[in-house]
């Protein structure tokens, strides 16, 4: 098996200062406001937070997939192998879509059509992205099953998704995703209607699916024991903004923001015996209505006046490890003289 050293190449996503805001009765909605990371090939990037933190806004932007209206990405770039895909036509973006990057969305049921059997929803992006029909696209569903690990693919593509468990559903959302080598894949929260054991499983196969392809996966999750099995970097999402962003190791030994500190915290520790599970005081703002410093400020105990000002830059507090935390100032400027 391959490090994640030998497994990571070149730089296959550049997301800089993206921007998707929501205009509402209530006002303005800055959902994703102001994000910037980098994927490389082979790698696996873990963008968690709580719920309404950005997340999955992030991840249908990527896709040009944002509903207009109300959505409309207001401004950044998404750089795909250099090229800026949010200048694309709606057009040449359907060209990119499952066949440069694929996506796993969250509920397979969802995902997948209830009329249609799975060799037909497999072999769609086939079909479309590389021309194939016949007996050369049946022969390739059958190897995208096989590849992740449908028992009798020559007999349960002719299925219909409501006759497969919710791990099988799973897994055939991840064969479509992958079906045409795309240079990056979206997985969406992909483990949150499986179980323990198939969850573990589900993780696994994608691991080693990025390692026969090569493919940078962007991993969506607000749980951080699957960030620490499954991911090379991390990305912390608080309010439409990354707040904290470093090797997945950097961040559970040291983490350099509150927010993060406070979600590692958050996961149960099963060799010890806790009365009461920690909890986050207080609930996240209101997308339409930001205070004017650090969003996290009125759930943070280091919170100062500094922080109820303005929203704080993003320091490097060494070895690639980024925070927006006015605690990291003094150290960014340690690490830079």
């Amino acid at each position: 098996m391959m490090t994640s050293s030998e497994r990571i190449g070149d730089v296959v996503l550049d997301v800089q200062g993206l921007r998707t805001y929501f205009v509402t009765r209530w006002g303005v909605v800055k959902a994703v406001d102001g994000v910037d990371f980098q994927l490389r090939k082979g790698e696996t990037l873990g963008i968690v937070g709580e719920s309404g933190s950005g997340k999955s806004v992030t991840a249908l932007s990527i896709m040009r997939l944002v509903p207009s209206p109300p959505g409309h990405i207001v401004g950044g770039k998404v750089l795909l192998e250099g090229q800026d895909i949010l200048e694309l036509s709606d057009g040449e973006m359907e060209n990119v879509r499952g066949s440069r990057i694929g996506m796993v969305l969250q509920d397979p049921m969802t995902a997948l059509n209830p009329v249609f059997d799975i060799e037909d929803q497999v072999g769609e992006a086939l079909r479309i992205h590389k021309d194939m029909t016949g007996e050369v696209l049946e022969t390739e569903v059958i190897d995208m099953l096989r590849k992740v690990r449908i028992p009798a693919p020559e007999i349960r593509m002719k299925d219909y998704p409501h006759q497969l468990s919710g791990g099988m559903r799973q897994r055939v959302v991840g064969a479509i995703g992958i079906s045409c080598d795309p240079a990056v894949l979206i997985a969406d929260e992909p483990t949150t209607s499986l179980d323990a054991t198939i969850q573990a499983q589900y993780l696994r196969l994608l691991r080693e699916l990025q390692e026969l392809t090569g493919v940078g996966i962007i991993f969506i999750t607000h749980d951080f024991g699957i960030v620490a099995k499954m991911c090379d970097r991390v990305a912390v999402m608080y309010a439409g903004k990354i707040v904290e962003q470093g090797d997945v190791r950097q961040i559970f030994n040291n983490p350099s923001h509150p927010y993060t500190e406070a979600l590692i915290q958050s996961v149960p520790k099963m060799e010890v015996r806790e009365e009461r599970l920690y909890s986050i005081p207080g609930q996240p703002p209101a997308l339409w209505d930001l205070p004017q410093g650090c969003s996290f400020a009125d759930r943070c105990r280091h919170t100062h006046d500094k922080c109820l000002e303005a929203f704080p830059d993003v320091f490097d507090v060494g070895d690639g490890q980024v925070s927006a935390c006015y605690l990291r100032e003094k150290e960014a400027v340690s690490a830079e003289s």
